[in-house]
């Protein structure tokens, strides 16, 4: 099992914007791993902590971080106008991918993105104009339609997991899935809501994160 020192709260620079981050790096990592939380959520998402959480004891390096500042959270509370900006979150995500290629400890590795709900569309596009830099993407839960217009050009192996019960999601992904042309999967897990808040849901998340992660990261070698 890796051990890994707990997170380092610091900030990346993404435009003029400042993003606060918590950046985890276990003993003799094997990849990295950079999340997008989805609307109205942070870098403290208990769900996505928890699966950091479980990445971090299989050898990944972990970002877990704002997509939006202070000042734009305020504004998004008043206006809903930033958190289904999946464009502008995923320039975002962007800048959060070229800082991890400049920590030495994790540079020569392979880089993957989580995304939950709308930070899953964000997650999607930035693998689309990044396909050298992004090698493998999960996504819980996420709004994965909306990033329609770039699933076809989506080069990193996909995984959509999502819950039995999220109907609507459910058919969202199963749909985007068809417009996916690298290696993909949906796994549903039956009987879970949107949030996984089911006994053993979120671990069976994790779970299948960790393979994916392993399989097309930590398995493929450096870059």
């Amino acid at each position: 099992m890796h051990r890994s020192n707990g997170p380092s709260e610091l900030t990346i620079g993404a435009g003029e914007a400042s993003l606060a981050a918590l950046w985890t790096v276990p003993a003799n990592a094997t990849g990295s791993v950079v999340f997008a939380h989805g609307s109205g959520s942070s870098r403290f998402s208990m769900r996505n902590q928890f699966v950091a959480g479980t990445l971090q004891q299989a050898g990944f390096a972990t970002l877990l971080l704002d997509l939006l500042t202070p000042e734009e959270e305020e504004y998004d509370r008043r206006t809903d106008m930033l958190r289904f900006d999946v464009a502008f979150l995923a320039q975002r995500l962007e800048a959060a991918i070229a800082w991890c290629a400049t920590q030495a400890d994790v540079k020569h590795l392979r880089l993957g993105l989580f995304g939950a709900s709308t930070g899953a569309a964000a997650a999607l596009i930035a693998s689309a104009r990044l396909p050298n830099n992004v090698h493998a993407v999960v996504s819980r839960g996420g709004r994965v339609d909306m990033a329609a217009s770039v699933l076809p050009q989506v080069q990193a192996p996909a995984l959509f997991i999502v819950g039995g019960a999220d109907r609507q999601v459910l058919e969202l992904n199963l749909a985007a899935a068809k417009n996916l042309r690298a290696e993909h999967d949906v796994v549903v897990i039956a009987a879970a809501s949107h949030l996984f808040e089911e006994p053993g849901a979120l671990e069976r998340v994790a779970e299948l994160a960790r393979d994916w992660f392993v399989t097309y990261l930590a398995q493929a070698g450096s870059v």
